[in-house]
């Protein structure tokens, strides 16, 4: 039978899930080899071309989706600094660390969700955000209960927090702006607008990299994260934002910090002790609350 849009939607975010998480540890690994800004500046390029020669073989960009650029504008700003913030993270910041940060986004993108849509949380929805969110901060704060009292943490999840917050905001914006776009137009708005504003904000890091010299695994990453966790996330991520809920969306962001763990394993990095694993294994809980019976929990 064929799936209804709402599974489709979980399907997409599952996917969404997988192929980000990659994109924290290959980062970890090129995060102090390149100006993050210079490197997510072609990632967005490269990102908009192969989007954009798919809008093609689809029939082209209507003119229509032309209407209103500023729309593509502010969501191109909004997940440029995302990801500018979250290698600038990265440099400081453990993969699995600030994938537990992400988790944090699908409370944010609940409260934006109701400021722009007037989305509401429903008491499954509730629950599964605590246990996610703390879940999370057991992961960010290393099981350290003094730690997590005195509010210590680290720079570099500062720094992807804030950007967190721009890509919590980003999730039920792409729903408002949304004029009846296909996925495959809006995600292609969306990169060119990123790409031209991250374009001007980092033409002297781009004119200053040594482009030819830089390691391998910098190009192993660009290559990663335009193909895969750029324009495929990207196009999963539009796709299940015009069939489900916010908060519903980025709930599948509690899957991130599993799929950094074998992310790390497949690179030989190792993976957490127990106690920290108890905190990743929350955010799954939390998951899995909120995706079960789903009809009871929209009642």
């Amino acid at each position: 039978m064929p799936l209804a849009g709402p599974a489709r939607g979980h399907l997409a975010m599952l996917l969404f899930s997988a192929l980000v998480a990659g994109s924290f540890s290959l980062g970890a690994l090129s995060a102090n080899l390149i100006d993050p800004a210079a490197l997510n500046a072609v990632r967005f390029w490269i990102a908009a071309a192969i989007i954009g020669a798919l809008a093609l073989a689809r029939g082209g960009i209507p003119r229509s989706a032309l209407a209103a650029p500023w729309r593509y504008l502010v969501l191109g700003g909004l997940f440029a600094s995302y990801f500018v913030l979250m290698f600038e993270g990265l440099k400081t910041a453990a993969p699995v660390s600030t994938a537990a940060v992400f988790t944090l986004t699908p409370l944010m993108s609940a409260g934006f969700g109701w400021l722009t849509m007037r989305q509401r949380l429903t008491g499954r929805m509730a629950l599964a955000l605590a246990i996610g969110g703390a879940g999370a901060l057991w992961v960010i704060f290393r099981a350290d209960l003094a730690a997590l009292l005195r509010f210590e943490i680290g720079r570099g999840e500062t720094l992807y927090f804030i950007g967190c917050i721009a890509h919590a905001a980003y999730t039920p914006l792409v729903r408002k702006l949304n004029r009846g776009e296909s996925p495959v137009v809006f995600t292609f708005g969306m990169l060119i607008a990123g790409g031209v504003l991250l374009s001007l904000w980092a033409a002297p890091a781009l004119a200053a990299t040594d482009w030819a010299g830089l390691p391998p695994i910098v190009w192993v990453t660009l290559a990663y994260i335009s193909v895969f966790a750029s324009a495929a996330s990207f196009l999963a991520l539009q796709y299940a934002t015009l069939r489900l809920p916010s908060a519903k969306v980025m709930a599948y962001t509690y899957l991130t910090p599993s799929w950094v763990i074998a992310w790390e394993l497949a690179l030989g990095q190792g993976a957490p002790g127990w106690v920290i694993l108890a905190g990743v294994a929350a955010t799954v809980l939390a998951l899995l609350i909120l995706l079960k019976d789903e009809a009871a929990a929209r009642g």
